[in-house]
């Protein structure tokens, strides 16, 4: 089974074919290539610098515009009359990997 690392959001990813996966919010297409930068085939692995040249990891985007849960800050200092709430919703969208090409 092939498996590939993939960066995507500054955040780095451990995928295999077929893996359903929430990122960073994406351009709105249909599908989106990426550049491994780590692909594992059984007991061959092939390490880019940075990326694996002639390699891609084919991904279709199913959702492109979700919602993160909500992410609460509090700035509380007692008996001083400070107190500050913010929240925060990331925008997700949903990929799911549908083939790993590996460079021959």
């Amino acid at each position: 089974m092939k498996k590939a690392v993939i960066s995507t959001g500054s955040k780095q990813y451990l995928v295999a074919e077929g893996d359903v996966l929430d990122v960073e919010k994406l351009k709105d297409a249909k599908s989106i290539d990426f550049e491994p930068l780590l692909i594992i085939d059984g007991e061959e692995a092939s390490i880019g610098a940075p990326f694996v040249k002639g390699a891609k990891v084919s991904a279709d985007i199913i959702d492109a515009d979700k919602l993160a849960d909500k992410v609460t800050s509090i700035r509380y200092k007692a008996k001083k009359r400070v107190h500050k709430v913010h929240g925060h919703r990331q925008h997700l969208s949903t990929i799911k990997i549908v083939k790993i090409i590996s460079a021959k």
